[in-house]
């Protein structure tokens, strides 16, 4: 096996730095390729302005996310002109979507490889370290699913992970392009999840986020009944004091056995974060996704009798063909109704290769951009009547770094997940205190999205 030192250009160490875009599933792909590395003793960079190699993990989901891609991929061929580094590898799914096409449109890219290539990537920058070109290693369709080489790489900066328990996804919605991107829905198995759970867990980890395009399908493929429930069972047997959260699933595929599992388990944060994009019946058929509406109308009720301090997270696309003022009314009032804790909004992208692609009457660009605006005012109202009512309550909050130019400590509550909520801001936090640490707070005054607190 190679050293660090025996990987060389010019005589010296070469080593790898990440720019790491788009979701968190796209993170831990960045640290799937990280672990490769490390397991072949090819040196990580502290950044990839001081790389000799750099690595652009892109995102294709939309078209701001393949302008930032293509952006970052500029900004890493300019280092290449203009600074230490000597190569670029550009990974994930824009090279997955278009394959051949990006590699003719970027010609200073010195090499490429797809979602199913990943574990190659110590061989690719082998060869790049060796001074070979135009290297293009993308399979024609994604099927993988990957277990880590090294799992206490972690790239989020605290003490929280993301733990990919499933790839790919069998919903067809008419606007997204993640089936024809990441392949089909597959599992890995809840041993090897809750494997991974535990060196996680044993490295400092305190809360685990469990992802995949949708968590609520997890383990529908799989034999023997394998389900999100069964896994959340078999994660509340591990020791320590750790959180454990749902990211990106299903309305039509929350089960009520799953509510009560999680309601059951003391290491769940009741936290939900669901996209219901929109809730007109007309404009769900055309999305293709007419089987969530009548889970749509009654998600909310069925989670908050369950488990009735429940955090619910959504995501809306406005500005979809055929939306009328009618139709985004309806989502208006819908929101004001559900109240949900946390809310994004997007416009729609029409997106190659989509059924959505070639549909007509699509409101104008500023139209549904004016919608947006008006949604996340509404939804503005409804997060400061919410945070009226927590102040003066008790929580657990997971510190995760001082805030700079001042005492407080920056953390989350359970009704935060990582880097889409706000945070909670901590006063008087004992001094024998450190990130990972779980202390008791109450809530004391709000900052837009985030709160204030005070130790107790």
């Amino acid at each position: 096996m190679l050293s660090n030192c025996e990987i060389k250009s010019d005589n010296r160490p070469v080593s790898v730095g990440f720019i790491s875009l788009g979701c968190a599933k796209n993170l831990v792909d960045s640290q799937l390729m990280a672990g490769v590395l490390v397991s072949e003793n090819i040196k990580l960079a502290r950044s990839p302005e001081e790389a000799d190699i750099i690595i652009v993990n892109t995102c294709a989901f939309i078209e701001e996310a393949r302008t930032e891609s293509l952006e970052m991929i500029e900004s890493a061929c300019n280092l290449k002109n203009n600074g230490p580094c000597r190569a670029v590898l550009v990974a994930g799914c824009l090279p997955q979507r278009y394959k051949e096409d990006l590699k003719a449109k970027l010609p200073a890219v010195d090499a490429f490889i797809g979602l199913d290539e990943l574990e190659k990537t110590g061989t690719v920058i082998r060869q790049l370290a060796e001074g070979k070109r135009g290297i293009f290693n993308v399979s024609r369709k994604s099927t993988r699913i990957y277990e880590p080489k090294v799992p206490g790489i972690i790239f989020t900066g605290g003490p929280f992970a993301y733990l990919k328990v499933a790839e790919g996804c069998n919903h067809r919605c008419s606007f997204c392009a993640i089936p024809d991107i990441r392949g089909a829905y597959r599992s890995r198995t809840v041993s090897q999840i809750v494997s991974e759970a535990e060196k996680l867990l044993a490295n400092g980890v305190k809360e685990l986020n469990l992802i995949s395009q949708d968590v609520t399908s997890y383990g529908r493929d799989l034999k023997y009944d394998t389900d999100l429930a069964k896994l959340i069972e078999a994660l509340r047997q591990l020791k320590g004091d750790f959180w454990v959260r749902l990211l990106y699933g299903h309305p039509a595929m929350v089960s009520d056995r799953l509510l009560k599992v999680m309601a059951e388990t003391p290491q769940m944060c009741h936290y939900f974060d669901l996209p219901v994009q929109h809730s007109h019946p007309d404009i769900l058929h055309a999305m293709r996704r007419g089987d969530t509406i009548l889970h749509v109308e009654r998600m909310a009720d069925r989670i908050r009798h369950v488990m009735p301090d429940v955090t619910l997270r959504t995501t809306c696309l406005v500005g979809f063909p055929g939306e009328t003022d009618e139709h985004f009314e309806h989502l208006l009032d819908f929101v004001q109704k559900i109240e949900f804790d946390h809310l994004g909004v997007f416009t729609f992208s029409p997106e190659e290769h989509t059924a959505a692609f070639e549909l007509s009457a699509c409101p104008d660009p500023e139209l549904a951009a004016a919608r947006r605006d008006d949604l996340l005012v509404v939804q503005m109202g409804i997060v400061e009547m919410k945070a009226t009512k927590l102040i003066g309550l008790d929580t657990q909050v997971l510190l995760e770094r001082k805030a700079p130019d001042n005492n407080m400590w920056i953390g989350r509550a359970r009704r935060n997940a990582p880097e889409v909520d706000g945070v909670v801001f901590v006063e008087n936090v004992p001094h024998d205190k450190q990130a990972g640490d779980f202390v008791n707070v109450r809530y004391t005054a709000q900052q837009e999205y985030d709160m204030v607190a005070v130790s107790i």
